[in-house]
């Protein structure tokens, strides 16, 4: 039985593998180790890869996840899989310092009053290696957003480097982990009932070593996301709070069209309102796609059909939208503005029901 399972998300990271298990092999000799890679279906054959190794080695073990995505979610799961009362995050870009494992394991064992032990880049001796200005400056700044919902005072609550007891990860997964997003260490910390007692272990962050970075403009945004779920205490679902942001740029959407057509080209309310309602419907399906839906994401021959279900699905609510503003407009002329918000209320309600039950789920098989 392993005394430490070590969870490594992957996507596209067939370069990263052997180079992974060669330097795990190297440094935790002394311990009873077993690398779950958790793969999100990766297009470059880095669950092959995986299964291939494990074939020689049977201390290496794959979870193979069909149409989901997302680092925190893969991490998740990756320590359920695990029987090891231990277990360690660790990227699979070899940006982490695999030769701290073994302190880090020791320093979980020989202080039992220790639940969690996270390799941090902002204690002394730790650094960022080669980053340049600005990634410095975006980091430093999420570290300062995380301190407002974190319930300690930890000193880098961005790392992705962490070891910490499976019994307390399972706890933390009941006190209503959000899941979405790439920062599970602050989703750990945000969401246990009790604060958990840790210890800071300085590492240098590398290089990587194969393959791409997966940082976008989608990773920042699930990283707001999370924070603002865990500021609000979790009330609201995370999914609801993306939708409600995409909604607001929606508005602008509908607003900005309708303003055209029925003031600059003088088309009639019923015509402005119906172009607009069309256009604002898809902008909000695309960006949902991207942001809200991501780890679902609907892609080539999928995305226009989910396109197609999601029109469909949402025309009750865009004939409640005009309908209801056409009929408010009626009634108070001078009042369109009005006119138009209620008629946009009606339509985003709907379409976050349909959105949540069924476009993406039902399209992908969830």
């Amino acid at each position: 039985m392993p005394a430490l399972s070590i969870v490594v998300p992957t996507f596209k990271e067939v370069g990263n593998i052997l180079e992974l298990h060669r330097r795990v092999a190297a440094c935790c000799g002394g311990i009873a180790w077993e690398l779950i890679f958790v793969d999100d279906d990766s297009p470059d054959g880095t669950a092959a890869q995986v299964c291939a190794l494990a074939n020689s080695d049977p201390r290496v073990r794959i979870v193979h996840r069909i149409g989901r995505r997302g680092l925190t979610s893969a991490c998740l799961e990756g320590i359920m899989s695990s029987s090891a009362p231990i277990v360690a995050v660790m990227d699979a870009d070899l940006q982490h310092d695999e030769t701290l494992l073994t302190r880090m394991y020791n320093t979980l064992i020989e202080q039992a009053d220790l639940d969690i032990v996270v390799g941090s880049r902002y204690v002394e001796q730790g650094g960022i290696g080669e980053w340049d200005a600005s990634r410095a400056k975006i980091s430093r700044i999420a570290t300062r957003l995380g301190s407002f919902v974190l319930k300690a005072d930890l000193k880098d609550p961005m790392s992705g480097f962490f070891m910490i007891k499976r019994d307390v990860a399972i706890q933390c997964m009941r006190s209503g982990m959000s899941g979405i997003g790439f920062k599970i260490l602050l989703d750990f910390f945000a969401s246990s009932s009790t604060p958990l007692r840790f210890k800071e272990l300085p590492f240098e962050f590398k290089t990587r070593f194969s393959g791409d970075s997966k940082l976008d403009t989608t990773v920042a945004w699930e990283y707001l996301i999370t924070l603002l779920n865990h500021f609000m205490g979790g009330v609201i679902p995370v999914r609801f709070i993306a939708f409600t942001l995409v909604g607001g740029l929606g508005v602008a959407v509908h607003l900005a069209v309708f303003a055209f057509f029925f003031k600059a080209m003088a088309s009639t309310f019923m015509l402005s309102q119906v172009i607009a309602t069309l256009v604002a419907m898809t902008s909000n399906f695309l960006l949902n796609n991207v942001f809200t839906y991501r780890d679902m994401r609907l892609r080539g021959s999928g995305l226009l059909m989910g396109w197609l279900s999601f029109a469909a699905a949402c025309s009750v609510g865009a004939i409640a939208n005009v309908g209801l503003s056409q009929w408010l407009y009626g009634q108070k002329p001078n009042y369109w503005l009005v006119s138009v918000f209620a008629g946009i209320l009606v339509g985003a309600v709907w379409n976050y029901a349909v959105t949540s039950v069924y476009t993406w789920k039902k399209t992908k098989g969830s």
